[in-house]
């Protein structure tokens, strides 16, 4: 027995009424999704935070999502981990004609994206799905993640920016309407509405710039964290209350731990807007 034969065979044990676990016997396919999410979103931080060692683990716990949901479709009689593999075996082939085919004109792996979602498009409109240009973007993907996939969809048939230098004045245009909004003390909608098209700007720019703006901000999250534990670290060891800090105080503690990391790392780390919010 293969291994991956050893899985889905512990799938169906766990999924077994008579013997089976009580916590795997009451999933279904929405109960999973929170899951799977944090799964591959440990994934991806194992990868960023360079923990390549622990990154089979991860991926064995991602597969297992998959497992399961085989498993429960196999249950509803639709289909197993079988047909999951044939199914993104043939979509491989058939999404690379200049791999497993005779098709010479992709050279490069710009031409080689147009394609696939030249494919992906023809799939949809075979399926009688809907063929709009930004059809097809998953609407429970991360917001940040969407509003990128919908502006390379429009960027496709040519609603884009000349180059990176506009979108600065765009960001800047809509932090002013933001500002308007909050200082004339608008209806929440609206200052809401300002918010929603300033970070939707922020990630244009983010895209023009050629930056994953999910990735990055992942990457300001952590390091925030590690600033926030070395300012509560030191504040522990002056014996002084972080409640009882006045603006000064904090910012004297928050150069600490800029200077901190730029010791460890040899480097001086710029400010990302607003990280020093409290």
């Amino acid at each position: 027995m293969s291994n991956i034969e050893k899985l889905t065979d512990i799938m169906a044990r766990l999924r077994s009424p008579h013997g089976g676990c009580p916590w795997d016997l009451e999933q279904d396919f929405r109960s999973l999704v929170p899951h799977t999410l944090e799964e591959a979103y440990e994934v991806a931080e194992t990868i960023e935070t360079g923990q390549l060692h622990e990154l089979s683990g991860e991926l064995g716990d991602l597969l297992f999502q998959v497992v399961f949901y085989a498993r429960l479709a196999e249950e509803q009689g639709r289909f197993d981990f079988e047909d999951v593999v044939e199914g993104i075996v043939r979509k491989l082939v058939s999404r690379h004609p200049h791999v497993f085919g005779d098709d010479a004109s992709i050279t490069d792996a710009r031409q080689q994206s147009q394609a696939w979602e030249a494919h992906k498009a023809r799939e949809r409109a075979g399926a009688g799905s809907a063929q709009g240009t930004l059809a097809g973007v998953a609407s429970s993907l991360p917001a940040t993640t969407r509003a990128m996939k919908l502006q390379k969809r429009a960027a496709r048939v040519g609603f884009n920016w000349p180059d990176v230098w506009p979108v600065f004045d765009k960001v800047q245009e809509e932090l002013e309407e933001l500002r308007v909004e909050i200082a004339q003390q608008a209806p929440r909608e609206q200052i809401e509405d300002e918010m929603g098209d300033l970070l939707f700007a922020c990630i244009n720019l983010s895209r023009m710039a050629g930056i994953d703006p999910e990735t990055a901000l992942r990457g300001t999250n952590r390091k925030f964290e590690r600033r926030f534990a070395h300012m509560e670290a030191a504040a522990s060891a002056d014996d002084t209350a972080l409640a009882a800090l006045d603006l000064a105080q904090w910012e004297a503690l928050w150069e600490r731990a800029k200077a901190g990391e730029s010791v460890q790392t040899g480097t001086a780390s710029a400010d990302p807007v607003g990280e020093r919010e409290p």
